[in-house]
């Protein structure tokens, strides 16, 4: 029997059907609409005589004549919509046109997995590697505390804001406060508050070129006109900002100095000093998406520009995902304190607040540094892998591809023979069962790049191996 009590709508009176064939007529109804499907199972007659108010024997009436029409077929303790009956075209429901406004919307841009296969999407975690188990007994132990279901902080709960602030002060170098840190719905959430927040229409916002198309997506719907700068092994050229600049002011630039998306490359300390600089004289606001911060494997630890910025010019956004997983969408963003107030201003407008219970599981685990050993196990995990897919790359396709190995980050940046058709070969790939995601996806102007974004964190030793060898095949 189906757990809802199915509500028809019914009229009283001489000059109507009887009401055994308006109960038979609206489930004729929502079968043509959809609401009723092949199979489903309808109330019981007794169920649906107490609901809506009649004797069993009308419900029985009209159950009796939709059967005899071919509707819907009894059964020894149930009844349901006849199965062969064909399913209602989509859309068929709503045939009106809508209330005229244009309800254009974003390409999706962000990286999205395969379906199946071996792919090689970059910044995504090995979700199999995830510490569940720890994750759910803190979620239980946190359902123990009733305060945590009702309307809470929209600017985060409290202990992971606290928890978070001295993350960043230990590991990242950054005197943050809790009161000048929110917790957001990852770092794209992160990004959307302060766009919304900081950017009028019109506005100019320098990017990346390449660089990363979801953030892109994130900004023009704020309404930002976006300005692409180039980047080289330095990343953003700081002299072609200050070109940007001659020809008007700029509002913000979005960039990831620490490992740019996509070619991994780190900006250099003389010209993260410049760009400081120039942000200060002309009060740019830089908003620094330092997305995998945690996985640098060589060299001496690269500080966020927010940890250099007398100027207060730098709106600094981070994110859990790449530590535990992109589904639970844990991200922050630290900023001058009166513009954290007014995200949380903001957020308190739209959906209020995030997940507080989460959020004290996950203070928690930050609490008791078992969250900080999970990062430190993924970060060699992720380092083996890396010299994995570097060295099947170099034995499969060492005439094909040139890579620099990077310092740190979750992915490869491939230059490709520029006699290689990079597409076809991505087709082919695919073909062969390889996500492969060329430069070309990663373009402001979407020209074709000979270039490969290769991803190696989603999959382990073997499975890289694999990859690289039906990359070869596929060539």
């Amino acid at each position: 029997m189906r757990p809802w009590t199915f509500p028809i709508a019914l009229q009283s009176g001489t000059a109507h059907q009887p009401v055994f064939q308006q109960i038979a007529q609206a489930v004729r109804r929502d079968i043509r609409r959809g609401r009723l499907r092949p199979g489903d199972a309808l109330p019981g007659s007794r169920t649906l005589a107490a609901t809506l108010g009649v004797h069993r024997n009308t419900v029985l009436a009209a159950y009796r004549e939709l059967e005899a029409e071919g509707w819907i077929v009894s059964e020894r303790r149930s009844t349901r919509v006849a199965p062969g009956l064909p399913e209602p075209p989509p859309g068929r429901a709503r045939t009106g046109t809508g209330p005229g406004y244009d309800l254009a919307s974003p390409t999706p841009t962000r990286l999205r997995p395969g379906q199946g296969g071996l792919d090689f999407g970059g910044g995504v975690p090995d979700l199999r590697l995830v510490p569940a188990e720890l994750l759910a007994r803190a979620y239980r132990r946190a359902l123990g505390h009733p305060e945590l279901l009702g309307y809470g902080d929209p600017g985060g709960e409290p202990r992971l804001r606290a928890a978070l602030a001295r993350l960043l002060s230990e590991m990242r170098g950054l005197a943050v406060s809790a009161d000048r840190l929110m917790v957001a719905g990852g770092s794209q959430g992160a990004l959307d508050l302060v766009a919304r927040t900081l950017i009028r229409p019109g506005d100019r916002v320098a990017v990346e070129d390449p660089g990363y198309p979801a953030a892109w997506a994130t900004l023009r719907a704020a309404g930002a006109e976006l300005v692409p700068v180039p980047v080289d092994a330095a990343g953003l050229r700081v002299e072609a900002l200050a070109e940007a600049l001659a020809k008007g002011p700029l509002r913000a630039a979005y960039l990831t100095p620490h490992h740019q998306f996509p070619t991994t490359v780190t900006m250099g300390a003389a010209r993260r000093l410049r760009l400081l600089e120039l942000a200060a004289s002309h009060r740019i606001a830089l908003l620094e998406d330092d997305y995998d911060n945690e996985f640098h494997f060589e060299g001496r630890p690269v500080l966020p520009l927010a940890g250099e910025d007398p100027a207060g010019v730098v709106v600094y956004l981070g994110t859990l995902s790449k530590i535990l997983a992109p589904g639970l969408r844990l991200g922050f963003v630290s900023g001058p304190q009166a513009l954290v107030q007014a995200l949380a201003a903001r957020r308190a407008t739209t959906d209020g607040q995030g997940d507080p219970v989460l959020q004290r599981a996950v203070a928690e685990l930050l609490e008791d540094g078992l969250l900080q050993r999970h990062a430190r196990k993924m970060r060699r995990t992720y380092e083996a892998r890396r010299e994995v897919l570097a060295e099947a790359l170099r034995r499969h396709l060492g005439g094909a591809v040139a890579f620099d190995l990077p310092a740190g980050g979750m992915s490869l940046w491939l230059s490709v023979d520029p006699a290689i058709d990079i597409e076809a070969w991505a087709t082919r790939a695919r073909e062969a069962g390889v996500g492969l995601y060329t430069g070309r996806r990663f373009d402001f102007q979407d020209r074709p790049r000979p270039n490969l974004r290769l991803g190696f964190s989603a999959l382990d030793e073997r499975e890289l191996a694999e990859a690289v060898r039906r990359m070869a095949r596929a060539l």
